[in-house]
């Protein structure tokens, strides 16, 4: 049997401000990237749907990413306890961004279904490890406060998704709302 990775109670004492600060950035971009994942596509879907000859499962476009989400939030947020965060928090970013490349590049709505499917598995890996890397960093008088930042993310991308959706739509192609996290 495997033994849990043991993490002291915060591990911002032995940081300077500014690593702390690069830390917590860095973890608010990986949340980011698969928040933003969940608004942005919706105003392309109009577009994917007529490109893709897909109308009979649009809803798959969005569910299965919901779905998978869903259910590897809590498997990875065990198996990051059991791990250590680094690796699940590193396979979640480079997962995710293979996924949503080939989401870009599929060719028609079974492959953009599966592909949002495997990109959903790796958002759930960060949407787990992102909230535990908080409880790894900050001592419990300042989580809340983190916690709150982290939460603003899924506000702004609430905000920011559907706009930029349209926008990369409009200009581009319903493909660069995918293409969109490779350089992030």
């Amino acid at each position: 049997m495997t033994e849990a990775v043991a993490t002291p109670q915060h591990m911002t004492a032995g940081l300077s401000r500014g690593r702390v600060i690069l830390a917590t950035a860095g973890t608010m971009l990986a949340l980011l990237l698969a928040a933003l994942d969940q608004t942005i596509v919706g105003t392309a879907i109009p577009r994917i749907v007529s490109d893709l000859n897909g109308l009979d499962r649009l809803a798959w476009v969005t569910t299965a990413y919901l779905v998978t989400s869903t259910t590897m939030t809590p498997i990875a947020g065990k198996l990051g306890d059991l791990f250590g965060r680094k690796p699940f928090m590193l396979a979640g970013m480079i997962g995710f961004v293979l996924a949503s490349a080939l989401c870009g590049l599929a060719q028609d709505m079974t492959q953009l279904i599966l592909f949002r499917g495997i990109q959903g598995i790796f958002g759930g890996v960060l949407f787990a490890t992102v909230f535990t890397v908080i409880g790894d960093l900050f001592p419990p008088e300042q989580r809340g406060k983190l916690a709150g930042l982290f939460g603003a993310v899924f506000g702004l991308s609430s905000i920011v998704g559907p706009t930029a959706g349209g926008f990369i739509t409009d200009h581009w192609s319903w493909r660069w709302v995918f293409e969109v996290n490779i350089p992030v």
